[in-house]
């Protein structure tokens, strides 16, 4: 059965609002009159059906709904929210594996947000899953393979390791070719994948949507290999760690259709503990059609230690001449791993521009400019809600902060530089905000990649407070595991900030 949602800030189609409405209503009578849960989902749905999604953070939901005060309300200290929020949703996803099953549409709150998303569910089935029956899923030894899955298996090693001893090791990124301009692409071919594209690898269950409302489909398109799952996981730097509860293991590929074009490539890792055995460095490679995305590729060490989240970015992929992208997960010294893949239409030569807050929900500015929730940080705290901010085209960017000693490591293809662009307020200190300090008051310095972006900086001796301050900077290169590290270092008091941007400078 497939499954499609809306983005949660986009206004209801009038005949679709209503029958979201009434799901949602259906929902609200399970849930008990007058409880807790039901006043939840009652009053998100208001939000979300009134166009005020952006509102649905966890200061005005304790405020507004639970009658917290809105001077001494501190999130970090009383999680009545989260503890709700995730109360209801352990009772949907009991309704909609039980008496719910068949509904239509479905109601879902995604970890990390509190916007409602509303699945419809087509009643079209999906086309048959790429790959060999569910029995033969599980890892198994391989004198016991079919003839025709080892003559395959022999052909695609050797040909991986043809490559590799060509290109040589060491986990970089090897230098691929653009894909074929559409112009001289074959007119004819396979029908290409609905984009966006994004698989869970190894996952088999229900479509599942994250943070910024995006729907991920259960595995397809791929070719042996075995499947795993650690769904209890702590994974670190991801606001979605739902993507790194199972993974496709061992030998395999994936055959992914594509239309002719420039499309973006993003591969999602994450070594747990799971295994003991392993070698401290347990590398494998990766290939598109033929040629080396990475080689010699370590997961720990890409992502700097085990549970912590790792995500590898591929500008200009496109398909082979058959009208298909071939992704082929060769063993080196471990099995191939594979957490998750998206596959999102791309720039020609350039990564899509990457826009981040740092707020629970994802936000879509006055230019149509649409923003991320926070994700790939690592320590600090995060708040919402504390004060508006004058002066600024869109005052949504600074109505949360992260604040503390922290970092963010922002994946990027590391062939290219980079303009960062970073977005600042004083929120808390100065006349305007809680009446404490001032100038002097907050000072810190932001570094990426080792390198001194700024320094003793201090937002109220050049801002003021409640006044919205961007500091830009070029021509950053990334490492070579493609990451652009920035990290936010206290002086006196916290370092802060509200959103991040990166932009691909190549032509």
């Amino acid at each position: 059965m497939a499954t499609t949602s809306r983005t949660p800030h986009a206004p209801p189609v009038p005949e679709m609002a209503d029958e979201e409405r009434r799901e949602l209503e259906a929902v609200a009578a399970i849930l008990g009159n007058a409880s807790r849960l039901q006043r939840l989902v009652l009053y998100l749905g208001a939000k979300y059906f009134q166009g005020e999604s952006d509102q649905l953070h966890e200061y005005e939901i304790a405020t507004d709904l639970f009658g917290r005060s809105r001077e001494t309300f501190d999130p970090a200290e009383d999680a009545v929210v989260r503890v709700e929020a995730h109360r209801l949703r352990k009772r949907l996803k009991e309704f909609y594996e039980g008496p719910g099953k068949d509904h239509e549409i479905q109601l879902c709150i995604p970890a990390g947000s509190y916007v409602p998303v509303f699945l419809h569910q087509s009643p079209h089935p999906e086309p048959a899953e790429i790959g060999p029956p569910p029995n033969q899923l599980r890892r198994a030894p391989r004198n016991i393979l079919l003839a025709a899955s080892a003559t395959l298996i022999l052909i695609l090693t050797t040909v991986a390791v043809a490559l590799l001893r060509h290109h040589g090791a060491g986990g970089q990124l090897a230098p691929r070719s653009a894909p074929t301009p559409p112009s001289a692409q074959a007119p004819t071919g396979p029908v290409g994948a609905h984009l966006p594209l994004r698989i869970l690898a190894g996952y088999s269950g229900r479509p599942q949507v994250d943070s910024t409302g995006a729907v991920w489909l259960p595995d397809q398109y791929f070719h042996y290999g075995g499947r795993s799952e650690h769904p209890e996981a702590f994974v670190l730097r991801t606001g979605d760690p739902m993507l790194y509860q199972h993974w496709r293991d061992g030998f395999f590929s994936y055959d992914i259709p594509l239309s002719p074009g420039y499309y973006e490539l993003h591969l999602y890792f994450n070594r747990t503990a799971k295994n003991p055995n392993l070698e401290s460095l347990s590398t494998f490679s990766i290939a598109a059609n033929g040629q080396p995305l990475l080689t010699s590729f370590d997961i720990a060490t890409d992502a700097m230690g085990d549970n912590i989240a790792d995500e590898r970015v591929f500008r200009d992929i496109g398909p082979g001449k058959d009208g298909i992208l071939h992704l082929y997960f060769t063993s080196e010294r471990a099995p191939g791993e594979l957490n998750a893949l998206e596959v999102l239409q791309g720039l020609p030569h350039r990564l899509l521009p990457i826009r981040i807050l740092t707020q629970p929900v994802s936000f879509t500015d006055h230019s149509g400019q649409f923003w991320l929730p926070d994700n790939y940080y690592l320590g600090g705290y995060a708040a919402q809600g504390q004060a508006t901010v004058t002066g600024a085209d869109d005052p949504g960017l600074y109505a949360g902060e992260r604040y503390g000693n922290f970092s963010y490591a922002i994946p990027v293809d590391p062939r290219d530089q980079y303009t960062l662009i970073l977005h600042f307020a004083e929120l808390y200190f100065g006349p305007n905000a809680s009446g404490v300090g001032g100038a002097g008051t907050r000072v810190f310095r932001v570094l990426c990649n080792g390198n001194t972006l700024l320094d003793n900086f201090d937002i109220y001796k050049e801002a003021g407070s409640l006044h919205p301050l961007t500091k830009t900077f070029y021509h950053l290169k990334p490492t070579a595991q493609g990451k652009l590290n920035i990290n936010f270092e206290p002086v006196l008091n916290n370092a802060t900030i509200s959103a991040i941007e990166v932009l691909d400078e190549s032509k």
